[in-house]
């Protein structure tokens, strides 16, 4: 089967998307307003984008029919320029749910969550010290996108908090102790990073000398 993604309906294409391009990590992404108010929300349309410089990029939709179309994390990093990506491990799932609840605006939903915050280094936005890994990171550019007054976010990682213990001195990172989640399809599926298996990279080299000794007319 295959479309044109202009032939799908909006809904389709989110539900073919989402259940394909499979896991994605998540970011409890925290932030502040201008008057210092924090909010925290997950999002799974998220990822590190380059190392150096090292970049996260968030998509970050809108609202329909509301007051104001950009949510809270859009408009506090439109005032602010920075936001904590909080990573999300299998204790933290629970508490990263009822952030994504849609709220009334008094209501606190990192004190709803049951979630502590810290300050951090760098930047006004607080960190949630529940997560196993908080990458404060500053806001380098941000491109409004088509439709849902979405926006995409690109930003600078200026600081990196690690849980102690998840980290040797040759800086490996043992990813039991890790313990994140990633997103699956939409029916609120959830993936851990248990099921792993290895395969060893490949090199030009080794590639050469295994194609030379496989016989003619057999395959590997």
């Amino acid at each position: 089967m295959d479309w044109a993604a202009s032939d799908l309906a909006e809904r389709d294409l989110y539900k073919l998307l989402v259940n394909t391009v499979l896991p994605r990590p998540i970011a409890l992404v925290t932030t502040v307003d201008a008057q210092g108010r924090a909010n925290a929300a997950p999002f799974s349309f998220f990822n590190v984008f380059s190392h150096a410089p090292p970049l996260v990029v968030l998509g970050i939709e809108g609202r329909d029919n509301a007051p104001s179309p950009l949510k809270d994390t859009m408009r506090n990093i439109r005032e602010t320029g920075s936001f904590v990506v909080n990573l999300v491990d299998r204790a933290m799932v629970e508490a990263m749910q009822i952030c994504a609840i849609d709220f009334p605006g008094e209501v606190d939903e990192i004190e709803a969550a049951g979630l502590t915050t810290a300050p951090s280094a760098a930047i006004a936005a607080p960190r949630l010290i529940a997560s196993p890994v908080q990458l404060e990171c500053r806001e380098t550019v941000s491109l409004a996108l088509g439709t849902r007054h979405r926006n995409l976010v690109v930003g600078e990682i200026v600081h990196l908090h690690i849980r102690d213990g998840i980290v040797d001195e040759r800086l490996h990172v043992d990813i039991d102790r890790l313990d994140l989640v990633g997103r699956l399809h939409g029916a609120d599926w959830y993936v851990t990073l248990r099921d792993r298996f290895q395969v060893l990279r490949q090199t030009l080299a080794g590639w050469r000398e295994r194609t030379r000794t496989i016989p003619e007319g057999e395959v590997s």
